[in-house]
């Protein structure tokens, strides 16, 4: 499109533009711009150009053209049908009054983005949380088209991993009941698109693992940005078509911290030393860029630390709800100390009971309940009752669901004090929601913790003597009230500004770019050779990968080159056996 205006109004219609390569800018919305001045610019002519079209909104100009409105108090509204380019007057030529700026739009497609993740709504773990927030974030930002592909499950897996026995006849069943769990906590849906890949759950790992070629669950036409949501993770046995070639940017969010999982296994050390080098060859060769949560986890190729992570908006309500009670002098919190989290040992339950146990007269009156479930409740359970610790032990529940909000209503609402002693965490999510709800936090002084630092409520200790302090202290005051600044810097809001920021996406990306023809016979350029080695370590990993043998010594389920029968027909994938 082409339409002519005034300087004046232009200068404030295209404030905040990004300067590009050459005439070109490019607008928030993604629109390349193009700005070139027409015929002589004297001070006469602006003058004339600014009194002809002085009642010109530059507001409405960008209304018109589609592109977001910026925050200034608007002039006298002109119909965007009005905004032509200045006539001259009686006697005098065009030329004489030709200062003006022509621009030029060309509106580019929004960019899609496929968040992969490795586990899915109704099994309440991070990876299947946080994934489903980012999507829905930066669905509500409006500039991209996004979708979430999360991993298919056959009905006996479902079984062994789903809270309550659950189970989904179709991935349309499944996409249902993740839509109303997000409705439930962010209020009105944006549009995204959820997607299903085959995946197996493996016992020995507690995870699942894809099935088969999953980059093909997105079409070519659509393959602009993939984000992975744990590359190492989903990238160990990948065969198929290499990521970075099908798609034109790949972002890894890495989630967690295998080493010091594995490490605390049967000859972990050794398993840690190895794993070390596959998942930094695996995010190398598969992603453009790595995001790590904190500096907790594996140190890889390409990677920078950013915490990209958000609360459910109904913790920062429930924090704006006790600040208003303790402004008003009111009661705001009833019990002492309690912890959430999976009832696994290695999630800090036995820091906790170690400290509870060996500081027990120190911190005598102290009351602790904790809520998990996980396949070291009874053994926690038991060992809580051993020690003749003032602990109760509760059945999991998940932070933020609606049974819990209620409960949270009449009980944990009234917790002041959460405890956290683990280590394995990356960012700790019901860390980040305790401090949401105004809640003072004892957490230890370690690199996953170091996002919380800046909140005036997250007391961190180095030893078990600060420990017994900084608990006791905890117990005596009042949570200090969170300021505007943090509560925004903890929403998904922000974090999803944060996400945008660190993985430098745009709206609208160029088209691909052909490698240019070299101009030297035999000359390799230092960019080129890396390449080509990437590429390379790309092939091997792809032809090993084809090798049940070679997949099932590294821990690969067996079987899981392609989906079986069952998983197609209810993926409706059409694919050669």
């Amino acid at each position: 499109m082409r339409r002519i205006f005034s300087p004046n109004v232009l200068q404030r219609v295209f404030a905040g533009l990004k300067p590009a390569h050459g005439p070109w800018n490019r607008d928030s919305s993604g629109s390349r711009v193009a700005v070139c001045v027409r015929g002589e610019t004297t001070e006469t002519d602006r003058q004339r150009c600014h009194l002809q079209l002085q009642g010109c909104n530059a507001n409405a100009i960008r209304t018109w053209l589609g592109w977001p409105l910026l925050p200034f108090p608007p002039l006298p509204t002109v119909s965007p049908s009005h905004l032509s380019r200045p006539q001259p007057q009686h006697g005098q030529s065009h030329r004489s009054s030709s200062c003006v700026l022509e621009v030029l739009v060309f509106m580019a497609p929004k960019q899609h983005i496929a968040i992969f993740t490795t586990a899915s709504l109704p099994w309440m773990t991070g990876t299947a949380v946080n994934p489903l927030y980012r999507a829905a974030y930066l669905a509500k930002a409006g500039d991209w088209e996004v979708t979430l592909v999360v991993p298919w499950l056959s009905k006996a897996d479902q079984l062994l991993v789903y809270p309550n026995k659950m189970k989904f006849g179709s991935p349309a069943e499944q996409e249902d009941y993740v839509r109303r769990w997000l409705e439930e906590r962010i209020g009105v849906l944006p549009r995204f698109n959820i997607l299903f890949y085959p995946g197996k759950f493996s016992t020995e790992k507690r995870s699942i693992l894809p099935v088969g070629d999953i980059t093909q669950t997105v079409s070519d036409d659509k393959a602009d940005i993939a984000v992975l949501e744990e590359p190492e993770h989903l990238t160990w046995y990948h065969h198929g078509r290499r990521w970075k070639n099908k798609f034109r940017k790949v972002i890894g969010v890495v989630h967690t911290n295998y080493l010091e999982y594995v490490k605390r296994e049967k000859n972990g050390y050794i398993s840690a030393f190895i794993l070390k080098y596959i998942n930094s060859w695996v995010t190398d060769i598969y992603c453009h860029k790595v995001i790590r949560l904190s500096a907790a986890t594996q140190d890889v190729p390409r990677s920078v630390i950013c915490n990209v992570h958000g609360v459910n908006p109904k913790f920062i309500e429930i924090g704006k709800l006790k600040h208003q009670q303790l402004c008003q002098r009111e009661q705001a919190f009833f019990k002492g100390a309690y912890y959430i989290g999976k009832m696994v040992w290695s999630k800090g339950y036995t820091e906790l009971l170690q400290l509870l146990h060996k500081h027990q007269k120190e911190l005598s009156g102290l009351k602790m309940e904790l809520y998990g479930s996980g396949e070291d409740a009874d053994e926690v359970k038991g060992s809580a009752e051993r020690l003749n610790l003032d602990i109760r032990v509760y059945p999991g529940r998940d932070h933020g669901d609606s049974i819990f909000h209620e409960c949270i209503i009449l009980v944990c609402l009234s917790y002041k004090v959460f405890i956290n002693p683990s280590t394995t965490d990356v960012v700790c999510t019901t860390t980040a929601e305790a401090l949401a709800m105004g809640k003072i936090v004892i957490c230890a002084n370690h690199p996953s913790n170091d996002f919380f630092k800046r909140f005036p409520n997250c007391h961190m200790y180095s030893t078990e003597k600060e420990f017994v302090k900084l608990t006791m202290k905890a117990m005596a005051e009042e949570p200090i009230p969170l300021s505007e600044e943090l509560r925004h810097e903890i929403s998904w809001e922000a974090a999803t500004e944060r996400f945008l920021k660190i993985a430098d996406i745009a709206p609208t990306m160029s088209a691909r770019q052909q490698p240019p023809s070299s101009q030297h016979f035999m000359h390799i350029s230092p960019d080129e050779l890396k390449k080509n080695m990437e590429e390379a370590s790309a092939f091997f990993h792809n032809t090993i990968s084809g090798f049940e043998t070679a997949r099932c010594v590294f821990g690969a389920i067996p079987n899981t080159l392609q989906p079986d029968e069952q998983q197609r027909k209810e993926l409706g994938w059409n694919l050669q056996g």
